[in-house]
């Protein structure tokens, strides 16, 4: 599957550790930061997959699921460390689900939001993936 486990580097220090994510860290230039929070019991994100974008996700608090299709195999990661993210590449459909009280899901993006780089109907991607 298209896609890949990254720790952050982390600077441990007695007052509170630090972590960095810059473009040595993910394969793309950033173009987009966002994050998901106050996400409520049993609600799921995401739903859609990209032509185009790359993402990286990190858990900075709390943990969540995070389910991945590439059209064939499905595979579910946990996040639940501020210093390790899934890369998602292009062309794979995400869900994000079983979010932890006080997750905060981090979404570092390689474009700007554009709608039509979306594949928001899994028969949609389905057809996509075997073209």
């Amino acid at each position: 599957m298209n896609i890949e486990l990254i720790t952050i580097p982390k600077i441990e220090d007695p007052r509170g550790n630090l972590s960095v994510i810059e473009n040595d860290i993910v394969p793309f230039d950033i173009k987009r930061v966002y994050y998901l929070y106050d996400v409520p019991a049993g609600a799921e994100r995401g739903g859609h997959a990209h032509k185009k974008l790359q993402q990286f996700l990190v858990a900075l608090s709390g943990s969540f699921e995070v389910v991945l299709n590439d059209g064939n195999d499905e595979q579910i990661i946990t996040l639940n460390k501020p210093f390790e993210g899934i890369l998602i590449k292009s062309g794979i459909w995400r869900e994000l689900k079983n979010f932890s009280s006080g997750a905060v899901c981090l979404v570092v993006a390689s474009e700007v939001f554009d709608e039509e780089d979306y594949i928001r109907d899994f028969k949609d991607f389905v057809e996509f993936k075997s073209i």
